[in-house]
């Protein structure tokens, strides 16, 4: 019997890197910057925030002392959230400032991306000496997994909606804020007219290659707390190279779904994660053939999305007209 109970919390855990993912890639494409790099500003992050915390657990160990909650939870998020961050500088000095191409630039950072996260991955491993090509930071994860003590109490509610990490609270909250800015807000509206027409907006007076900078580096650092979550709750606090999957790839999909809309990202996450951890859920019994083909469902009802974005004609559920195009203040 399918038991929604236990399978509800797993696809709301599953679904934070790609919100935060999505949510973050929304607010940069908003100003009109299409980053392919954020699968690998997600590696980053993770790695960031991973360094940050190897070597505060090792400061423990050598000292003999427990971790401190606050301090393990405040070290990885700040490693993670500045990792992010150069990334996004990096991505906005060459699509910004020198004007490269916004497509090549976000796979080039996808590439980097991955390849820094497994070098200094693989760097931290042969410093463990562990004879296994991976780091457990528990220490860390205990931190990061702290629910609320009242949960247990409240039955299948409490294990539904109250039985998380903080970190799936913020990147929800995150979301719904970003999505009343930009719709409600001066610099919401600002940011879109960016987005749509810099030439206008920078007629009007808005800076615009100022939009587009903080959006992509605040963007990105989103991005880099889905990273973050993914190892420090999801994945007990044990990194591994090529561990991600293909999540990063996933939430710029997840973008298209929503029609650039982080509030119904919130939802549109959680049906993929559901998507995601469905085979383990359907009966397949020894035919693992089957099991694969369960598993090809969130990238067929991905390309099912993209194929239907397609054929949308109402204005409001179209992209930025300005997505991917660099702005030339000269030919304005």
């Amino acid at each position: 019997m399918f038991d929604i109970v236990s399978f509800f919390p797993r696809a709301v855990v599953q679904s934070v890197p790609l919100l935060c993912g999505s949510t973050g890639e929304t607010i940069t494409e908003k100003s009109g910057n299409l980053n392919l790099g954020i699968p690998g500003i997600m590696y980053v992050g993770a790695i960031s925030g991973v360094i940050g915390a190897f070597f505060y657990e090792q400061s423990l160990k050598a000292a003999d002392k427990p971790i401190n909650t606050f301090l393990g939870i405040l070290i990885p998020m700040v490693c993670c959230l500045i990792g992010s961050l150069v990334m996004g500088l990096i991505y906005s000095f060459l699509t910004v400032s020198l004007r490269a191409n916004q497509n090549v630039t976000g796979l080039a950072l996808t590439t980097f991306g991955v390849g820094f996260g497994n070098f200094f991955g693989g760097s931290l491993i042969k410093l463990t000496g562990s004879e296994v090509p991976s780091i457990a930071l528990s220490a860390t994860h205990g931190c990061f997994v702290h629910k609320l003590p009242f949960a247990k109490n409240l039955g299948w509610f409490g294990r539904m909606f109250l039985n998380y990490g903080f970190l799936v609270y913020i990147s929800v909250i995150i979301a719904f804020v970003a999505a009343y800015i930009l719709r409600h807000t001066r610099h919401g509206l600002n940011l879109r007219a960016v987005g749509e027409n810099p030439a206008t907006a920078d007629a009007a007076g808005i800076n615009v290659g100022r939009y587009k900078y903080f959006a992509t580096c605040i963007g990105s650092m989103i991005a880099g707390l889905g990273g973050l979550f993914y190892i420090m709750d999801y994945a007990s606090g044990v990194w591994s190279n090529e561990g991600f999957g293909d999540r990063g790839w996933l939430a710029i999909a997840l973008v298209i779904f929503t029609i650039w809309r982080p509030n119904i990202g919130v939802f549109a996450s959680i049906l993929f994660g559901a998507l995601y951890i469905l085979y383990l859920y359907i009966p397949t019994g020894a035919n693992q053939a089957i099991k694969e083909f369960y598993k090809m469902i969130p990238y067929v009802v991905t390309i099912i999305v993209l194929v239907a974005t397609s054929m949308r004609k109402k204005k409001e559920n179209q992209p930025p007209e300005s997505l991917g195009i660099p702005y030339f203040r000269e030919e304005r």
